[in-house]
């Protein structure tokens, strides 16, 4: 589904990615861990096409398209979800009209009839029940007062209702008690987990992936991948840190 080769990748003209391959199949989920600064938040923008980062070296291909060749919104309409580690606050517009216009929108691209606002209204309600979320909330402007674990919450409801092929999920444990942690935990093995899809899982921790568990984890570190395994090595570095890998 994914394959990333010799990627390299600079913001500023100061150089973040240097080299990084890797190939995500349909089916899998691959967990990204890594110490601060080493690229992972990185890697994700420019999955998700972020303006102001800017590939130097390299390529990536998904579902056999040439993902730097589109646009933001091509490669989400072609199945691409980005979950930022911090969502953005839009004040102004109700989560019903916002999330409404993004999957209509999708859904044009593929030559889909949209959803009428009753047919919309009932996927989101259903995704918000699904994720313990007050369906009230989808009336409030996105992510704005929201807690941190409210607007983690609030982005899976969102990756609920356009059902992606592929996510990129930045951070998603960050600002979640155990009980939200369980919740997102469950909503992403739910939305994500088939055959046909595929995640790439950012995160510095190994708490969520007790719930979300990996075929394959790799660590980033000076913006390459210096080891992979299995779900064990999350274990591992739980336990004796990143410096005995990344030296």
């Amino acid at each position: 589904m994914l394959k990333i080769e010799n990627l390299h990748a600079e913001i500023d003209g100061k150089p973040i990615l240097k080299g990084l391959s890797l190939t995500v199949n349909a089916g899998e989920i691959h967990a990204i861990m890594g110490p601060n600064g080493a690229g992972k938040s990185t890697l994700g923008y420019v999955l998700g096409g972020r303006p102001g980062y800017e590939v130097t070296e390299g390529s990536i291909t998904f579902d056999g398209q040439d993902l730097l060749e589109l646009a933001p919104n091509e490669r989400a309409a072609a199945g691409v979800f980005l979950g930022f580690q911090y969502p953005v606050e839009i004040p102004g517009v109700s989560n019903v009209q916002f999330l409404r216009e993004a999957l209509n929108a999708q859904r044009g691209t593929r030559d889909e009839k949209p959803l009428s606002g009753a047919e919309f209204l009932k996927l989101a309600r259903e995704e918000a029940r699904k994720l313990d979320m007050d369906a009230e909330m989808l009336k409030r402007p996105v992510n704005v007062g929201f807690s941190g674990g409210e607007k983690k919450r609030n982005e899976m409801v969102q990756m609920g209702v356009v059902n992606p092929k592929f996510a990129i999920l930045d951070e998603t444990d960050s600002g979640l008690d155990i009980d939200a942690l369980r919740i997102v935990g469950d909503g992403i093995n739910r939305i994500m987990r088939a055959p046909d899809k595929a995640v790439l899982l950012i995160t510095h921790y190994q708490r969520l992936l007790d719930y979300v568990q990996p075929d394959f984890v790799h660590v980033l570190a000076d913006g390459r991948i210096v080891r992979s395994g299995g779900a064990d090595l999350a274990h591992e570095l739980e336990r004796e840190g990143y410096a005995g890998v990344t030296a």
